[in-house]
Parts: structure tokens; sequence; C-alpha cells
């Protein structure tokens, strides 16, 4: 997988993990909004993963 489409995957479950975590506290379901978490924090690796390989990519290039 390339670094824009872990960045583009990232990003997509951030959102979709915040909606999760706001529709569980809406209907006080906690279990949903652990779950909303932990897939927002998944997003946040993959667009980490995302920016490291274009780091290195750029360091690669400039050697």
């Amino acid at each position: 997988m390339g670094s824009t489409s872990d960045k583009v995957k990232g990003t997509a479950n951030e959102v979709a993990g915040k909606a999760r975590q706001a529709i569980g506290k809406a209907v006080g379901n906690h279990e949903e909004q652990a779950k909303g978490k932990i897939q927002e924090t998944k997003g946040k690796a993959h667009v980490a993963k995302g920016r490291v390989k274009d780091a290195v990519k750029n360091l690669v290039d400039k050697a």
C-alpha cells in the first residue's frame, strides 16, 4: 500500500471512528464508544504510517 492510500484509509477510519463514538455517546452505548475510539486510533496509525513512508521516500530520493 502506498503512502497516499495509507493516509486516505487512515483518515476514513478516523472519521468513521469519531462518528461511531458520537453515535455510541448519543445512545448511551459505552461499548460502541470504545470501538469508535479504537477505530479512530487505528486511523491515526495509518496516517502516521503514510507520513513515515513519505519521509523515507524523501530521504532515499535525496541520497
